[in-house]
């Protein structure tokens, strides 16, 4: 069974072998990877990438050059690599990660901006790996621009990374 297991792991790709590919550079879908190397991809709308930059840039802000923000951010997890929205890094664990193809420790804070296909299961899984990768808090952004803020123990009323992040936020 073991030997079965492990021969279904290899066959997806790496994060590494899904960034090479040219059939996949210009697709206008986000990409990720399950726990089998398969690829999943996820349409996302133009609000979704108002969100993207509208978070980045308030962070961007509030942090003044305290490390790292980027968007679309690839984070090795025990179910594959799955892509944060936003992320934030801190000046230390960027420079541990920022020649890898997949961050091998997560950034202190991983955004996730919901669109109407994501499944509640999906997105409490992903909040999961993200603290079991090293995330210090993951914050939801839904639909209508309402951010809601978790650490690995509890929702939280704010930010306690960034306390003057807005709760809600307009594009």
């Amino acid at each position: 069974m073991a030997e079965a297991i492990e021969q279904t792991t290899q066959v997806g790709l790496t994060w590494e072998e899904v960034c090479a590919d040219p059939n996949l550079e210009d697709l206008p879908y986000k990409i990720e990877t399950n726990a089998w190397g398969q690829i999943v991809m996820s349409p996302t709308r133009l609000k979704h990438g108002a969100f993207q930059f509208k978070i980045g840039q308030l962070l961007s802000r509030l942090l003044q050059e305290r490390g790292t923000i980027i968007t679309e951010a690839a984070i090795k997890t025990s179910e594959g690599t799955k892509v944060a929205d936003v992320a934030w890094f801190s000046s230390d664990r960027w420079e541990q990660v920022k020649d890898e193809f997949d961050a091998s420790t997560a950034p202190e804070i991983c955004v996730e901006i919901l669109s109407p296909r994501n499944a509640k299961g999906e997105i409490e899984l992903k909040k999961c790996l993200y603290f079991e990768a090293g995330a210090e808090e993951v914050w939801i952004c839904d639909e209508k621009g309402a951010l809601h803020f978790f650490n690995p123990e509890t929702t939280l009323k704010s930010s306690a990374l960034v306390p003057d992040f807005p709760k809600h936020i307009e594009v």
